[in-house]
């Protein structure tokens, strides 16, 4: 056998094995995505900070963008949402191949990440600027969303009614530069705040080995 016939084998193997050890030998970034299979989701879950890790962890999803939607100032700034003047809440907006990965998934990471009975606040952050919601962009994830919150609420997991809001999408916009991928830029402070707000602690108390 030629070197190239091996390499092609060992690089063959190598792909076969990762697919049957549920692995992803590539992500969907580095895949040639088809555009008419892109969809959207925007979530609010509290600190944008802490909603992008598990979004981006997922294979299928493209991107996660920081930034604040559902309020009526016209190209809000950090300052101004987080002060809670705007209407705004800080959210997630991700990019996903719908081939790839379902809505239903993402709905599912989004409900174990959160909350869902607080009211206007998310864990130590408290006002409608960090309420939890999801914002659908069509009337099947507007179903899906509806569908998956009477589960829960049917559930009797919790023992007050779920908060968390389910409202047409708005105008998203993104966050500054330097909350993009914060827990990646500033990977101590993140820690120190996600420990310090108690987020950890109480998705574990709400979800068991459930929390993502």
């Amino acid at each position: 056998m030629n070197m190239l016939a091996i390499v092609t084998a060992l690089l063959l193997f190598a792909c076969q094995s990762s697919e049957q050890n549920g692995q992803n030998p590539g992500s969907a970034q580095a895949r040639p995505v088809d555009k008419k299979n892109l969809a959207t989701a925007t979530f609010a879950g509290g600190c944008f900070w802490c909603m992008e890790p598990p979004f981006e962890k997922l294979a299928g999803v493209i991107s996660v963008t920081s930034g604040y939607t559902g309020g009526q100032k016209l190209d809000p700034t950090y300052e101004e949402v987080s002060a809670g003047g705007t209407g705004h809440a800080e959210s997630v907006q991700i990019v996903y191949d719908s081939t790839q990965i379902s809505y239903a998934r993402l709905l599912e990471v989004f409900w174990h990440n959160i909350d869902p009975v607080a009211v206007n606040r998310q864990f130590c952050d408290a006002g409608t600027q960090y309420r939890s919601a999801i914002f659908y962009h069509d009337d099947e994830q507007k179903r899906l969303a509806a569908a998956s919150k009477q589960e829960f609420e049917q559930s009797g997991r919790f023992d007050r009614p779920i908060a968390t809001e389910i409202v047409a999408a708005s105008t998203f916009y993104p966050a500054e530069e330097y909350h993009q991928d914060f827990y990646k830029k500033n990977p101590v402070r993140y820690k120190a705040y996600r420990a310090g707000c108690g987020r950890d602690r109480r998705l574990q108390a709400l979800w068991g080995d459930e929390a993502h």
